[in-house]
């Protein structure tokens, strides 16, 4: 029996991603998986713009609220997840559909990923503790005698990064930056069929961002990131606290910034966020746009789904 096909709905943010999903959902049996970094995070929903419990009711979601915000999440255990998902989604006879806007995840499951290995709790223990004692600009000299490639191309305060980069050649003796270079694991995800959601009027989409990080803030985004803040576990090196919007008011909470401030920064940052996505999406090849008001872009898809029985791969 042929596999349904993979439909992968990629897009910038505030780009109508989520709502063609949901309605595709209501023309097919359809279950949805997430390809977002920050809705993997438990506590985290109003500024992920995570699907509510009647949307998750209406139709099944996959790598929702899968892990807590201190347990750091990687695009490599995101590959091994949605591969997971989709296998279950496809053994229910349904059509998996991966949507999200995080690059690197999807190029992690698309692409394939290098040989490298795993992280070791331990040692990323270690390099945070010297992080903190030091400072990222002595951790990132660290890295330049190490791998000076890579120390190159990452900021000092991309900690995240830099931190993997030490990791890697902590543990395989070999500079990050010749480790990524090593052959691609590429998966058999058999049937595929990418669309990515287009804005034509930019600034259209700019106004958009910004309406919605205003209403994110009314609906109590601010609640939910001084709730993370005061557990007292977190730190701002956190991939999840380092998330789009978060990292902005985490910085008003701790003092930095100004509120005011924090919420421009993080409009700036969402906007930021859509002109990568969209550079990414037009540098790709074999995306299918799809653009138009949401009947349009349903009908190109369906079109797209149902044409000789499969999408093309």
């Amino acid at each position: 029996m042929t596999r349904p096909p993979l439909l992968v709905i990629a897009g910038a943010t505030a780009s109508g991603k989520s709502a063609l999903a949901m309605a595709l959902a209501e023309r097919m049996p359809v279950e949805l998986i997430s390809a977002d970094s920050a809705q993997v995070y438990r506590g985290m929903d109003i500024g992920t713009a995570k699907p509510s419990a009647a949307e998750r009711q209406r139709v099944p979601h996959h790598l929702l609220d899968i892990c807590d915000p201190a347990d750091p999440y990687s695009a490599a255990r995101f590959a091994v997840d949605a591969r997971a998902a989709i296998d279950e989604v496809r053994a229910q006879g349904h059509l998996p559909v991966l949507v999200g806007g995080t690059l690197l995840y999807l190029r992690a499951l698309l692409r394939g990923l290098s040989h490298l290995p795993s992280s070791s709790p331990a040692l990323r223990q270690t390099l945070m503790a010297e992080h903190d004692r030091i400072g990222p600009t002595a951790m990132h000299a660290r890295l330049a005698t190490l791998d000076p490639v890579s120390a190159e191309r990452l900021h000092p305060n991309d900690w995240q990064r830099v931190q993997r980069a030490l990791e890697i050649v902590m543990l395989t003796d070999r500079p990050a930056s010749e480790a990524y270079r090593d052959p691609l694991q590429v998966p058999d995800l058999g049937p595929l069929c990418r669309v990515a959601v287009v804005v034509e009027d930019r600034q259209a989409l700019h106004q958009r961002i910004e309406a919605r990080f205003h209403q994110m803030m009314a609906d109590g985004l601010l609640v939910e990131v001084e709730a993370l803040f005061r557990r007292g576990d977190l730190h701002d090196a956190l991939p999840s606290v380092r998330s789009v919007g978060y990292r902005q008011l985490w910085a008003a909470m701790a003092g930095s910034v100004s509120l005011a401030t924090a919420v421009e920064q993080g409009i700036a940052a969402t906007r930021q966020l859509a002109k990568r996505q969209l550079t990414w999406l037009r540098n790709e090849p074999g995306w299918l746009p799809v653009q138009g008001d949401l009947a349009r872009q349903l009908d190109v898809v369906t079109h797209t789904l149902k044409q000789a029985g499969r999408c093309p791969d």
